[in-house]
């Protein structure tokens, strides 16, 4: 019909960088491929407060796997970081503005070195001569669980919240995915109390591996973009 307008939608911006879903993926079949190489095969990988004995007879004998492991986990550890700054400036782009942006940042990054920190504690422990000291074995292997375990649960703890209640406040993501973020953090900073009651140690893989799943999850639900016009203005959309 002629003089009948047709509304045109208004011009959206797309966030410039990498899709955060995917590198949690990247990010996920990294961290547990290398944890698939040492719990594989025998001896098993010692848990925590093992015999220093065992500890050293472990790393003595599967000494290769731990390399691959250490490898693996090291890359892990990066994409974490890359996962973690392109979360929050796509948060940012979306207009938000509030502290927890910069609690997920923080929470990331510590996440991310400790991480690093922690292959490379493990990788130390497969070179010669290492793991032939047994209380040396033992000494490094504690270091690297406090390093990989609450050291890492917490901070990641830190970053989930970082996302879930800003973007849940900002209605940027499904009331599902705020909700299980926010307890998965909750889990995660009472994954700390592990250092005073070494049975609460399951409480940090109830983060760690969920986590897995709601970082997935979240990156896939995250807006990518917001209406040309606002996006200067900093005013999100969904």
């Amino acid at each position: 019909m002629s003089g009948t307008s047709i509304p045109v939608p208004p011009p959206q911006v797309r966030h410039q960088g990498p899709p955060l879903g995917i590198l949690a993926v990247i990010w996920t079949v990294l961290f547990c491929a290398g944890r698939a190489a040492v719990l594989a095969g025998t001896p098993r990988f010692p848990q925590p407060g093992a015999a220093a004995d065992a500890i050293a007879a472990f790393f003595v004998t599967r000494a290769t796997a731990d390399t691959v492991c250490a490898m693996l986990q090291f890359g892990a550890a990066i994409v974490l970081g890359i996962l973690t700054a392109s979360a929050v400036n796509q948060m940012r782009f979306l207009g938000v503005r509030a502290a927890g942006v910069n609690i997920a940042l923080f929470g990331g990054f510590t996440a991310s070195i400790l991480g690093v920190a922690t292959s490379l504690a493990m990788w130390t422990l497969a070179q010669h001569g290492i793991a032939t000291d047994t209380n040396l074995a033992s000494a490094l292997y504690s270091f690297a669980f406090g390093l990989g375990g609450v050291g890492y649960s917490a901070p990641l703890g830190l970053l989930i919240a970082g996302i879930a209640i800003p973007a849940g406040f900002s209605r940027l993501l499904p009331k599902w995915i705020v909700i299980s973020g926010i307890v998965l953090a909750a889990i995660g900073e009472v994954s700390t109390l592990t250092l005073l009651f070494p049975k609460l140690v399951l409480l940090i893989p109830l983060t760690r591996f969920p986590g897995f799943l709601w970082l997935i999850a979240a990156g896939f639900a995250l807006p990518r973009k917001v209406v040309a016009k606002r996006a200067a203005a900093g005013v999100s959309v969904q």
